[in-house]
């Protein structure tokens, strides 16, 4: 078995903790505290989270999406299939190191997503973005801290929790949608996404394309509209 070799490693912004890139022949992980938080070989899940997204928002052309979370880059590049040539895409990531990352080691796993000219990158927290702007995105889409629950950043619930939710429903344009990547299920936010207004549907994806690997959950919530 080939060994993990670490490339870098940098702090987490408002947290106590270091997130590192590991790599292993063409398989590359990132890390935080011990727990994976994503890998190059399984990325069917953050794929599916634009798909699903996207194939439900019934507006098509000069769409606003917003990403939580840039990762390896899968659910930038899903989303650019999935959209017109007048999209707008905007990806926050807090971690600066994270989307150096994508421009020096990852980048070519996705098909260099970053380079496409209609994604523009926002390094600040993705609850801030969404709190400054009232209809402005017809999709938000999160993969933040493994989800809900979150594993690194108490911080998240003001994300996850009903304020956060009840901003986000105000963020969305009429017919929007809010997707939601976890790595497992949370009857409680379930039902805050309904208590906030939300059309909440549920699906469990595979981490891997072919249909194998851990199970990954997905809320499609949408704003009625």
């Amino acid at each position: 078995m080939i060994p993990w070799e670490e490339i870098d490693r940098a702090e987490v912004p408002g947290h106590e903790g270091e997130v590192t890139l590991l790599k292993r022949g063409a398989e590359f992980s990132i890390r935080i505290a011990g727990t994976e938080l994503m890998n190059s070989r399984r990325h069917g899940s953050e794929d599916a989270l634009a798909e699903l997204t996207c194939s439900r928002i019934k507006r098509k052309s000069g769409l606003r999406i917003l990403i939580g979370g840039l990762g390896m880059g899968y659910t930038l590049a899903a989303a650019l299939e999935q959209t017109e040539p007048d999209a707008l895409i905007t990806v926050s990531e807090l971690i600066p190191a994270v989307v150096g990352w994508n421009r020096k080691y990852l980048g070519h796993l996705a098909g260099m997503p970053l380079d496409d000219p209609r994604v523009s990158v926002e390094q600040e927290d993705v609850a801030k973005i969404i709190r400054a702007g009232k209809s402005a995105w017809d999709a938000i889409l999160l993969d933040v801290d493994n989800g809900p629950e979150g594993l690194t950043r108490k911080a998240n619930d003001c994300l996850y929790g009903r304020s956060g939710l009840k901003a986000s429903f105000s963020a969305l344009r009429s017919g929007g949608m809010l997707s939601v990547w976890s790595c497992g299920e949370d009857e409680i936010f379930t039902r805050h996404l309904k208590q906030c207004g939300f059309q909440t549907e549920i699906v469990t994806v595979r981490a891997r394309k072919s249909g194998k690997g851990s199970r990954h959950t997905i809320w499609l919530a949408g704003k009625p509209g």
